[in-house]
């Protein structure tokens, strides 16, 4: 018998503002492009991005994400686009300049952290206007959770109609200074879930080292799995990874041994309500 199918989410690029030490993350949006299209026939239903300037810098410039979206729907047809919003990308309501393009999703940080060298703001005036813009322009959140209290405010905002479409938590572990890839709290996200928002669908990331960890977690635990070098630049220690589609068929290979079908994006839009393409 084979289980629910596992989205798996990759995250593409990053906005570090450095191109890190693996050669195959991606900046240019035509690089973005290509990797995300072989990650895509690896089994991605959902792409997670940021744009970078030609400099491999942070950037917020709508332009490079309406020339990215408009790549990604031509070659990746029936793909997931989802936006970040972080904060590394930009400052204040630049976070979400792109949100008029009508990407599918984007991601939503519902409250603040430490990082490993800053604190992740997420004022609750930012948070409200972001989840606004997503209802204004029909845009899915997926909120990232680096804490309990995310996911408690996550559920409450939906409740209160603040958040567009069906509920989607990400589980963010492994961050210095933030939430450790432990199992514990792992298992008491899940519960936490399934006990606030059953209807829910969620996923977990993890960071460096954590990625496999916590793809292993998940994808057992029956929730959505998310890999790529934006988190994570190798497959193992000793080895750089070659490509996001090598970290996708990495992942996909762990659904196989729980038996798990890897969701088409189709299965994907459908089990997070989201409209055909």
């Amino acid at each position: 018998m084979t289980g629910k199918p596992c989205i798996i989410c990759v995250a593409i690029t990053g906005s570090l503002p450095q191109k890190s030490d693996n050669p195959a993350v991606p900046i240019t949006v035509a690089e973005q492009v290509e990797s995300t299209h072989e990650a895509f026939e690896a089994g991605a239903a959902i792409a997670h991005c940021h744009v970078r300037a030609e400099d491999g810098s942070p950037s917020s410039d709508p332009e490079r994400f309406a020339r990215l979206l408009e790549g990604l729907r031509a070659h990746c047809p029936g793909l997931i686009v989802q936006f970040s919003t972080g904060g590394r990308s930009g400052a204040g309501r630049a976070r979400g300049a792109m949100l008029p393009l009508r990407p599918d999703m984007a991601s939503l940080s519902v409250g603040s952290n430490n990082f490993p060298t800053r604190v992740y703001e997420n004022p609750p005036e930012l948070v409200e206007w972001l989840a606004a813009e997503m209802r204004a322009h029909g845009v899915t959140p997926e909120v990232e959770a680096f804490d309990l209290s995310h996911i408690l405010q996550a559920v409450a905002m939906h409740r209160a109609g603040k958040l567009h479409g069906r509920l989607y938590v990400q589980f963010v572990m492994g961050v210095k200074n933030a939430m450790p890839a432990d199992r514990d709290v792992f298992d008491h996200y899940v519960a936490t879930m399934r006990r606030l928002a059953p209807e829910a669908e969620w996923c977990a990331a993890g960071i460096g080292p954590h990625q496999l960890t916590l793809n292993e977690w998940s994808i057992a635990a029956g929730g959505h799995a998310r890999t790529g070098l934006e988190d994570n630049v190798r497959l193992d220690r000793d080895r750089l990874a070659p490509s996001n589609a090598a970290l996708v068929r990495r992942t996909a290979a762990i659904c196989a041994r729980h038996l798990r079908p890897v969701a088409t994006p189709a299965q994907a839009r459908a089990m997070l309500g989201l409209a055909a393409a």
